[in-house]
């Protein structure tokens, strides 16, 4: 699993390296054609995560409620970030993926619920889930990438 962790922790970084240099008006950008914006698709990243692996395994988030409700899957930008809030939200980005690896290493995640997800693959395990929330951090990296294009 150490792999996993590693992979985690690179697609965070990639995706860290693409805010260098954008300013607030810019993350909160829709372009025409998107349906949501940079600072979205960063805090969905840190919820996404939290939700598929703490959640779904019994334990408790390790983010705010206030930020899981307004970018959990299905939903649309409402928040406007300040600053220091997307500052907070990259901290989280960047801490996540260790704290994860520590609790799978100290054995927290003792059950998990199966959770079907809307490609069809069904998690089942926080192995699965981890696996899964790799696959789900590239895509959207790359719609961070896409959405970078249009600002």
């Amino acid at each position: 699993m150490k792999i996993q962790f590693d992979v985690l922790r690179k697609s965070r970084e990639l995706v860290l390296k693409e805010l260098e240099g954008l300013t607030l008006e810019q993350i909160h950008t829709i372009p025409t054609g998107f349906k949501n914006n940079i600072a979205w698709n960063v805090a969905h990243l840190v919820v996404t995560q939290q939700l598929l692996h703490y959640k779904l395994s019994g334990n408790n988030c390790l983010c705010p409620d206030d930020l899981i409700d307004a970018h959990k899957k299905g939903t649309s930008p409402t928040k406007t970030f300040t600053e220091e809030e997307f500052e907070e939200v990259k901290e989280l980005l960047n801490g996540l993926p260790n704290t994860l690896e520590e609790d799978f290493n100290a054995g927290i995640f003792q059950s998990y619920t199966e959770y079907p997800t809307s490609t069809g693959f069904v998690l089942d395990s926080i192995e699965t889930a981890i696996v899964f929330n790799n696959y789900h951090e590239g895509l959207h990296y790359g719609i961070i990438r896409s959405i970078k294009k249009f600002l």
